[in-house]
C-alpha cells in the first residue's frame, strides 16, 4: 500500500491504536452503523483511517461526554451527514453569535474560580 490512507490494519491493530478492546469493537460494530469495516475474502474485518476516526469520536461521545449508545449514535449521525451546519449567512451569524456568548459565560465563570 503507498499511501497512509491506504493502510488497512486487523481488528488488533485497530484496538491498539485506538484504546478499545477488540471485543468492544466487534459490540460497536452492531450497535453503531456508521462503523462497518470492510472485511476480505476469508470475511476478517480490516479497518481504515476512517474508521478509526469513528471509533475514536464513539469512544469520546460514549467515554467523555458520558452519552448513552442511542444519544452517541444520534451525535455520530449528525456529525457525519453535516446535521446542524448553518445552511445560510444568517444562522451561521446566530450560531458564531451563540458560541461566543457561551465562551463568555465560561471565562467569567473560570474568573469567578479564580478569585476564590
Amino acid at each position: 500500500m503507498s499511501s497512509l490512507e491506504d493502510k488497512r490494519l486487523t481488528i488488533a491493530e485497530a484496538s491498539k491504536a485506538t484504546g478499545v478492546s477488540a471485543h468492544l469493537l466487534r459490540q460497536w460494530e452492531s450497535r453503531f452503523p456508521q462503523l462497518k469495516p470492510k472485511r476480505n475474502r476469508a470475511q476478517r474485518r480490516f479497518y481504515t483511517n476512517r474508521d478509526l476516526e469513528i471509533i475514536r469520536r464513539i469512544k469520546f461521545l460514549l467515554w467523555t461526554e458520558k452519552l448513552t449508545t442511542e444519544g452517541a449514535r444520534i451525535r455520530l449521525s449528525e456529525e457525519l451527514h453535516g446535521a446542524g451546519k448553518p445552511k445560510t449567512n444568517t444562522q451561521a451569524v446566530k450560531l458564531i453569535a451563540a458560541i461566543e456568548k457561551q465562551v463568555i459565560e465560561m471565562l467569567q465563570k473560570l474568573e469567578t474560580r479564580s478569585h476564590s
